[in-house]
């Protein structure tokens, strides 16, 4: 699934939103059932650029055309999302 500006739009939405929680992986995974949505931790990423970066958290986009994944920041070749949440100081 290729994701268009209005999709990037949405998922900048979802994530960007003051009350941004744990329910937004369900609303992720609703919004956009043909794309995998992984949680993962930052520390599994190393030191990956997001695609973007929110509040609370880190986006990147996957691109699993081919026989590997791997991570992507072109939203035309986008099969999967992992979203990171981040540790948010209080």
């Amino acid at each position: 699934m290729a994701l268009t500006a209005d999709d990037v739009r949405d998922i900048e939405a979802l994530l960007g939103a003051a009350e941004a929680g744990v329910q937004t992986f369900a609303d992720l995974r609703r919004r956009f059932p043909a794309l995998s949505v992984t949680r993962c931790d930052p520390s599994d990423l190393g030191v990956e650029t997001p695609f973007r970066e929110f509040p609370c958290f880190a986006l990147h986009l996957v691109d699993g055309s081919d026989h590997c994944w791997r991570l992507t920041d072109d939203p035309a070749r986008t099969t999967g999302l992992v979203v990171v949440p981040l540790k948010v100081s209080a």
